[in-house]
């Protein structure tokens, strides 16, 4: 590999304010999206189907389930889409650009979601419309995480870039903390009937004072500075996305293995677990909200120790600890799930966030590191939206039809085991990323 890049300074940013900037710029994004994703997903596990799905839900409450779990999947697939165009832009134009229309796009849709007529309101109008809107937050999401990531490990000191790019990743469990928080806080304070009749509407509206602030933050921070040395060069690509293909398939490839893992033992702690608990398991909703609120910063403390460990390390090593502890504690989880004392529950989900954390913490890093600079956005873009397809799109749908056909919980422990498996091979077969350089002139 050779390199000529000036931006692979021991030093980052050019002073503490701009790193700061950058920081909150890649965290306050992340965030937002996230937040988004997680009201809905967890509304959906315990709302949603009622609501929108009612004449099915009175007559076949297990499909409707299914279907409600399925609307999180159809998002997913739109991330490729939003990912291509989003990377090809971001690579073209540079990342900033991209990242506020991301982040104005994904608000939008949350917002309106709170304003949608329920079925009893317009009829089959209401899925229709709200399909169309996760379509939306699916799209922008695709384009969202890449250049976030690339934004903070570009402007990150050489020996810093794991630490930096676990700040986007934090976001992850930061949204989830904002968003089962609140969820059981007015769970908490109001009762059933009001929640179901206008409750469930607060926190998607709250997500436009949550856009407003992002915007803010997102419009003062700086231009990557390896995007800036590309256009100091006139060397942008003419088709980004054409040389991606031609010259960088397999890293494609194996981003995609790399992250899907994480994205469906992370879906399961986002979604499914809240849905077993409280409907199949009988055990209290707001109990079951705050015991995932609490893992939540389990995922965000492990998530920071990834980034920081790959640092010091390597990105293979923490990768494959990551896995091997979600691998190794799939079977014991659902053991002490399945006994529905809530503190077992509790339990259960924060030793998983260790795993799910080392494993989640260096993938900005070892992302932006198997990508040339000039095709980028595009390959860490659709890497990811494709290893979300395969992980974590339908692993809540797969999870509870896993449940529903075997009747038996750790059913569903060893589909994620399976994809531990598959994850750690395309970790080994990436092979170590750490100190490669970032510039331009980066060739494999």
């Amino acid at each position: 590999m050779t390199a000529t890049s000036t931006v692979d300074s021991p030093s980052g940013p050019s002073s503490k304010r701009e790193e700061r900037r950058v920081l909150a710029g890649t965290l306050v994004g992340t965030t937002i999206e996230w937040y988004d994703f997680f009201i809905f997903a967890q509304l959906t596990a315990t709302l949603l189907a009622p609501l929108f799905l009612s004449p099915l839900e009175k007559s076949n409450p297990g499909v409707a389930q299914l279907l409600s779990f399925a609307t999180i999947g159809i998002s997913f697939l739109f991330r490729p889409l939003g990912a291509f165009v989003a990377g090809h832009l971001g690579d073209r134009m540079g990342r900033k650009a991209v990242l506020v229309m991301t982040l104005v796009m994904m608000g939008a849709a949350t917002a309106l979601i709170g304003l949608l007529p329920t079925y009893a309101t317009i009829g089959v109008w209401a899925p229709i419309l709200l399909i169309t809107l996760r379509v939306v937050q699916g799209f922008s999401a695709g384009g969202e995480w890449g250049g976030a990531a690339l934004m903070a490990v570009e402007h990150a000191p050489l020996k810093k870039r794991g630490l930096f790019g676990a700040y986007p990743q934090i976001g992850v469990p930061i949204g989830m903390i904002l968003a089962t928080g609140l969820l059981f806080l007015l769970q908490s304070g109001m009762s059933k009937e009001d929640f179901a009749s206008w409750g469930w509407r607060v926190p998607f509206l709250l997500s436009v004072v949550l856009i407003v602030v992002g915007y803010l933050i997102r419009r003062a921070v700086g231009e990557s500075p390896v995007f800036k040395e590309i256009a100091q060069r006139k060397a942008e690509s003419k088709a980004p996305l054409g040389e991606l293909f031609r010259k960088n398939k397999k890293e494609v490839v194996l981003a995609a293995l790399i992250f899907i893992a994480n994205n469906a033992a992370g879906y399961l702690l986002i979604a499914f677990f809240i849905s077993y608990a409280t409907r199949t398991l009988k055990m209290p909703t707001p109990q079951v909200l705050l015991a995932t609120t609490i893992a939540s910063f389990g995922w965000l403390i492990f998530t920071m120790v990834g980034g920081w460990l790959s640092d010091k390390i390597g990105r293979v090593k923490t990768f494959l600890i990551g896995y091997g502890l979600v691998f190794a504690w799939m079977i014991p989880m659902f053991v002490l799930i399945d006994s529905k004392d809530i503190l077992l529950y509790g339990t259960a989900l924060f030793v998983l966030t260790i795993g799910l954390g080392l494993s989640y913490g260096p993938m900005s890093a070892m992302y932006a590191e198997m990508f040339p600079a000039q095709v980028r956005y595009s390959g860490i873009s659709i890497g990811y939206a494709l290893g979300a397809i395969l992980g974590g799109a339908f692993a809540p749908l797969i999870a509870q039809a896993l449940l529903d056909t075997t009747k038996w919980s750790g059913s569903v422990g060893i589909y994620i085991m399976v994809l531990c498996v598959i994850s750690a091979i395309g970790v080994i077969l990436a092979k170590e990323t750490r100190g490669r350089p970032l510039g331009y002139s980066v060739h494999h």
